[in-house]
């Protein structure tokens, strides 16, 4: 390597093997997989803490809505038996601890900056070396470049004309203040009732003088079910982890906490998919997705479930005209994330609350002392965003990302992502996305799909190091390939039918583009093997 150390010297700047932005899950795991290679890295973290998106979202009521005996790392039993979680689905400060807990163990604060943000990642395609700057004026140069960057880190603000001049605070959900905020006798507006909006709007209300609601889609959400823990069931998960853990990984979602129904709506009885719907719906979770095969996949059998879901949705809300407001109507169940809540519904019984349909009336501006939504202004001491993240792209095009030729990847991506398995692109050699597009991602467990990814690219980096093999990168036949399937696998179900988040519809201008493989966890994983046995297939390799 002393043409590299040679490069990177001239450069100015400190030299590694690997380079991995963020200190979430993906990042902090695959610094544990690099040190095991016996490779150097370096962890970029613009946070000053470990914990990406759990470090970030601290708003009342963040809460994981995969359960906690399911959402922890699977590769280490020395490390899962010695933590023990309390709640069916861990709230943010226990899933933070349980970060940072991992940290410790593992001594990775070492090779974490924290509090810096990667602001460029340059291809020197003659020295076959990344140079990363961060906005604390950083320049480490490495062989590989690791994209731990998070699905849902790039919290997006409105550009409502008005917002600098006004009087009150204002918060986003996706990057809350770290000593909470009080909201004790303040009059507040929640603008946007996705997951976020739909777990903070109970406590904030709890607080608030009076809280309005700003909705411009009803979501579907149901109950989660959230209960302390027994003892006895999560010692079973320490002695079973390991082999849950791979067992989940040929599941669809990276879940095994309930069972897909492999039957057809058409081929069961009424009362069988009643059976079904209402068991599911009552447990909480995920698993109502699960009723029957063809739940996401057709009109007929999804209109089945979504209407018992609005029923149920409706024996909560005790105002007629609020209900017309908060149950879906414009979209499948299922499209858009599922949201899970406790006592989201009740919440707008409560007389000090209200719900403003801003569809029907738009918001126009923020002045100094509110919002004005539909010709109406209304006073606001405080307002909080809850309007979600330019997900999955969002955190990759901030940074400055420059391949081949000088190539940008924003640029390459202004039609939509363009990913080889969602772990690459072409163009870019040695550059590794950590659940990208074009991977399961979002659709799934996500502690799932970071080991799995993190795993993956571990193996392929000792297979170049060892073999002493420049540079990988997609083949540009193969990255149109799988663009082209995870499109049609797309266009198989209902998830392109609906102005989500996964299409990139929450982002003005954004390309429409549905971004997660949907073909499931344990078909994909098949799929990362096959390319991996028969020699990183589709990819090419550099002497």
């Amino acid at each position: 390597m002393a043409r590299e150390a040679s490069a990177s010297a001239q450069a100015g700047g400190e030299e590694f093997d690997a380079v991995v932005v963020g200190a979430g899950f993906a990042g902090m795991y695959m610094l544990h997989r690099l040190r095991d290679l016996g490779l150097t890295a370096r962890v970029f973290e613009a946070g000053d803490g470990v914990g990406g998106t759990w470090y970030w979202n601290r708003y009342p009521g963040a809460r994981c809505d995969v359960e906690s005996l399911e959402y922890q790392y699977g590769f280490s039993d020395e490390i899962q038996r010695g933590w023990t979680w309390t709640e069916r689905y861990a709230a943010q400060p226990e899933i933070l601890r349980y970060q940072n807990y991992v940290a410790d163990k593992l001594d990775l604060r070492r090779d974490i900056r924290f509090e810096t943000r990667v602001t460029s990642a340059i291809y020197d395609e003659r020295a076959g070396l990344w140079t990363a700057e961060t906005d604390r004026g950083d320049r480490v140069s490495a062989r590989f470049c690791i994209m731990a960057t998070g699905c849902l880190s790039a919290a997006r603000v409105p550009d409502f004309p008005g917002l600098a001049e006004y009087e009150g605070a204002w918060y986003h959900t996706g990057d809350w203040p770290h000593d909470g905020v009080d909201f004790t006798g303040k009059r507040v507006g929640v603008v946007g009732t996705g997951s976020s909006g739909i777990q903070s709007i109970p406590l904030i209300a709890e607080q608030a003088s009076h809280l309005t609601v700003f909705q411009r889609t009803a979501n579907f959400t149901l109950p989660a079910g959230n209960r302390p823990l027994a003892k006895e069931e999560v010692e079973k998960s320490k002695e079973t982890l390991l082999q849950d853990r791979a067992h989940a990984r040929t599941t669809a979602g990276g879940i095994i906490c309930f069972e897909y129904n492999e039957a057809l709506a058409a081929d069961m009885t009424p009362e069988d998919r009643f059976r079904e719907l209402d068991s599911r719906w009552h447990k909480g979770g995920f698993a109502f997705l699960g009723a029957y095969a063809d739940l996401m996949a057709t009109h007929e059998a999804n209109d089945i479930a979504a209407d018992y879901a609005r029923a149920e949705m409706r024996k909560v809300i005790k105002d007629p005209k609020i209900v017309d407001i908060l149950l879906p109507d414009d979209h499948p169940v299922g499209v858009k994330r599922l949201c899970l809540d406790t006592h989201y519904l009740e919440t707008f019984n409560e007389p000090h609350v209200d719900i403003v349909d801003v569809r029907a009336a738009p918001i126009e501006r923020i002045t100094p002392k509110g919002i004005v939504s539909g010709g109406k202004e209304y006073e606001l001491d405080c307002i909080v965003f809850a309007t979600g993240f330019d997900a999955m792209t969002g955190a990759l095009n901030s940074i400055d990302i420059a391949g081949r030729g000088g190539i940008r990847l924003r640029d390459k991506w202004a039609a939509g992502p363009r990913t080889y398995l969602g772990l690459g692109s072409a163009g870019f050699p040695n550059l590794f996305f950590i659940t990208g597009p074009g991977s399961p991602s979002v659709l799934s467990n996500m502690i799932v799909s970071i080991e799995q990814h993190v795993e993956w690219i571990g193996d392929c980096i000792r297979k170049l190091t060892a073999g002493n093999i420049r540079s990988i990168e997609p083949r540009p036949d193969a990255e149109d390939l799988w663009v082209e399937h995870v499109n049609e696998l797309a266009n198989e179900t209902l998830y392109p039918q609906a102005n989500s988040w996964y299409m990139g519809a929450n982002i003005p201008g954004k390309p429409r583009v549905f971004m997660p493989y949907t073909g499931g966890v344990g078909v994909y994983g098949e799929k990362l093997a096959e390319v991996a046995a028969a020699d990183y297939e589709g990819f090419a390799l550099g002497s």
